[in-house]
């Protein structure tokens, strides 16, 4: 099904206007210089073919001849490859001599016969190169070396490999090899050559840089019935060529590129199927504003509106095409693995399907008052369950496992994994970083599980004095503690009650509230003195808070434990509002810079 879903997206892709895909037999790779021959074949210029891209000169993407899939081997590519192939000079490669030898005679013999100027051209100069000229010739550039090169015939825009006498003589050779077998393509249902090789599978984060592949067969453990490679799992090379150069589309690293995230470990594309393009990139831009909310006021807004109309059922496609019931998306997690790449999710359903999902979530993390100008990105909740360090997170220690698990969840509706609050929970006990991003996945989890099974009264929102579980209870007590430690003793503190006492009092409240109790009453004695109206109020609000309870239990559970974390974050911003003691930068949102 992912195959055929990329299928399908690579023919749309190829008869749209303006795509810039390959057509069969060719891919779009990253092309740094030219080497201009004259017909006799000595070389007239070399030309740079980078583009500035910010302060930094870029390889050119180019529609090239497909390349061969490498490893080990030494397999030249055709009228394009890096130097050392086409020149016989690396920087790295131990074997430039060898592999200048496979391109030369890969075209001596591709190229015999033609009768083409250019491609006689590229004959003569392939017959007198010798490796040593580079270091010679002082057009050449050491930021040439290892770099991709193909050829022009001097005077005339278009490069060899552009030429109709070249596509004629690239298309003979590719129907002259052949495929195994003819045989029944499993994406496109008809009887066509199989693929022996799949084309590799570039852009994954973690991946081998030459490429990796969904499908392959390399060792005798994968094979069955005798059935060689690509034949245990019968594709047609035509739908290899399509899914592969889809994917690779979709993950390519191009600044414009919206169809491609980084969730956790895993690399994440999507994309549409609709009546009609229009439609279909509608919706892929409407999920990429779901998925990765804005910071800009406009689009921020526009994303309010939409949910809006998802949650009021009232989602219509001439206001929004990209909510049209008829836009099927497909979403595709990859992950590293060796040579190969693991599927980590895989999930397709119609536009206004994922919208309700996605407006779920939004409303499961919904805090009061928000912890974020917009909406946060699921990037950005991932890092809450990394460690924090002054504030901050790196997304290398976020589990790459619950990375895949929460994106699930979220785009399927279904239940967050349980370790999403247990990893919360150890975090905020681990470095005292309550932060309102940690708050609101606490809130979300006990609130989704809480709509789909029934099993508790779900959190509330914003701050709710009537409450009486005992979680939030003891959490906005434990902040009202923490308030009048603060209110006492000013700026003199070099740790809070939180930072000493957060961990033990969420866990076993029993063994910590008498003794955070006894600690208030000296704190709010001094207070007395200073500020006797500020300590009137925070004893009133002790008082009433303890008054919901019906003793300090031995332990909390760790449902109970997230409860605590959203009472504590609701009790301290309510705090702040009022100003009974100096707001600081304790729950800020915690992110990678």
């Amino acid at each position: 099904m992912i195959l055929t879903a990329l299928n399908a997206y690579y023919e749309r892709l190829l008869a749209a206007d303006g795509s810039h895909i390959s057509a069969p037999g060719y891919s779009v790779e990253k092309i740094s210089w030219a080497l201009v021959l004259d017909p006799t074949g000595a070389l007239v210029a070399v030309d740079d073919l980078r583009e500035l891209s910010g302060k930094k000169l870029m390889p050119r993407p180019m529609s090239v001849p497909q390349p061969e899939k490498r490893t080990a081997g030494i397999r030249s590519n055709r009228l394009w490859d890096k130097t050392s192939y086409v020149l016989g000079v690396s920087a790295n490669s131990k074997r430039a001599d060898q592999e200048q030898a496979a391109f030369r005679e890969l075209h001596l013999n591709l190229l015999a016969d033609s009768d083409d100027p250019a491609l006689r051209a590229l004959v003569a100069f392939l017959t007198h190169w010798m490796s040593a000229m580079f270091a010679e010739d002082a057009r050449f550039k050491p930021e040439m070396l290892d770099a991709n090169v193909v050829f022009r015939l001097d005077g005339e825009r278009g490069y060899l490999h552009e030429r109709p006498a070249a596509r004629a003589l690239l298309q003979r050779a590719n129907d002259g090899e052949g495929a195994s077998h003819i045989g029944l393509c499993l994406v496109t249902g008809q009887r066509l050559p199989l693929a022996r090789l799949h084309p590799a599978i570039k852009g994954v984060n973690g991946a081998q840089s030459s490429g990796a592949s969904i499908v392959s067969f390399n060792l005798d453990a994968f094979k069955s019935y005798g059935k060689d490679q690509g034949e245990n799992a019968p594709i047609s090379e035509q739908a290899a060529f399509g899914y592969t150069t889809a994917l690779n589309h979709l993950l390519r690293r191009d600044l414009d590129n919206r169809q491609r995230l980084q969730i956790g470990d895993a690399t994440v594309v999507f994309w549409a199927t609709a009546a009609d393009d229009i439609r279909a990139q509608a919706a892929e831009t409407l999920f990429d504003l779901l998925i990765d909310p804005p910071n800009d006021g406009a689009e921020t807004e526009r994303l309010r509106n939409v949910l809006d109309q998802v949650r009021a059922l009232e989602a219509r496609p001439d206001i929004d095409p990209g909510l049209d019931a008829g836009t099927r998306l497909h979403v595709l997690g990859l992950a590293p693995n060796a040579s190969r790449l693991s599927i980590r999710f895989w999930l397709t359903d119609d536009m206004r399907r994922f919208a309700e999902r996605l407006s779920d979530h939004y409303s499961d993390i919904d805090l009061q008052p928000a912890p974020w100008k917009a909406p946060p990105p699921l990037w950005r909740l991932l890092l809450a369950t990394a460690p924090s360090r002054d504030g901050k997170a790196k997304s290398e220690d976020v589990p790459p496992q619950l990375a895949g698990e929460m994106a699930r969840a979220i785009l399927a509706g279904t239940a967050y994994p349980q370790s999403l609050l247990d990893v919360l929970v150890m975090r905020m006990r681990a470095d005292h970083d309550v932060s309102g991003i940690r708050s609101a996945l606490c809130k979300a989890v006990l609130a989704r599980r809480s709509r789909l099974y029934s099993r508790d009264r779900s959190p509330p929102v914003s701050l709710d004095t009537a409450n009486t579980e005992r979680g939030y209870v003891l959490g906005r007590l434990f902040s009202l503690l923490e308030n009048a430690q603060r209110a006492a003793l000013g700026d003199k503190l070099n740790a809070t009650i939180r930072d000493r006492y957060y961990g033990a009092a969420s866990a076993t409240p029993a063994s910590v509230f008498p003794v955070l109790l006894r600690n208030a009453q000296h704190h709010l004695s001094r207070l007395r003195k200073d500020k006797p109206g500020l300590a009137v109020n925070i004893e009133k609000d002790i008082g009433e808070t303890i008054a919901l309870l019906d003793g300090f239990p031995r332990s909390l559970r760790i449902e109970a434990q997230g409860s605590f974390a959203i009472g504590y974050y609701h009790q301290t911003q309510a705090r702040f509002a009022r100003g009974d003691a100096p707001a600081q930068n304790d729950h800020a949102d915690t992110g990678e810079e």
